[in-house]
């Protein structure tokens, strides 16, 4: 019953438009711990946009269901992102030791995702929302594209994985086109 009442509100809650960051907005600049392929790491989101734009996605819970989903489309779309001078990184309310494991077997070594126990990155971007029935918060599915210039050129919230990467994969490639690029 806790199960379903918590996938109920993931699925409630996503739909919904939240999202308090607009494009145009200024990205809050974050450090957290992080972990790709099974390795942790301070990500900086500075560090990132000194190389290209970033897609920051935000998803409820490591290894379930549309998070893995998630995760795993955003791993076959990594190289596209790449080719046009983009990074990834995902971030959950998980322990860092969660990522690891999350870093590997889910984004198949292929991009970093955030630990946020704290909820700070998650609060600033204003993607937390709380469950009542069980008493905790979680991360709500949202994804941001972010110019390296630390602008917010994209938001989707979406409950479902799929709008996501391809929102940002056609993002990107409208701002590089722009710079001609």
């Amino acid at each position: 019953m806790r199960a379903i009442a918590v996938a109920a509100a993931f699925t409630i809650v996503s739909s919904a438009a939240l999202a308090a960051l607009k494009p145009g907005d200024a990205a809050p600049s974050f450090t957290l711990q992080a972990a790709q392929g099974g390795k942790e790491f301070s990500f900086s989101l500075q560090q990132a946009l000194a190389k290209g734009p970033v897609v920051l996605y935000f998803y409820p819970k490591s290894f379930t269901s549309v998070c893995t989903i998630e995760a795993h489309e955003f791993a076959e779309a990594i190289e596209q992102f790449a080719a046009m001078g983009a990074s990834v990184i995902g971030v959950s309310g998980d322990k860092i030791a969660t990522q690891r494991d999350f870093s590997s077997k889910e984004c198949r070594d292929k991009f970093p995702v955030g630990a946020d126990p704290d909820f700070n990155v998650i609060k600033a971007y204003d993607a937390a929302f709380n469950v009542p029935v069980v008493g905790a918060m979680f991360a709500n599915r949202i994804s941001y594209v972010i110019s390296p210039e630390g602008k917010i050129l994209s938001v989707v919230e979406d409950s479902g994985a799929t709008k996501h990467i391809q929102n940002a994969l056609a993002v990107v490639k409208q701002w590089r086109e722009a710079q001609g690029k």
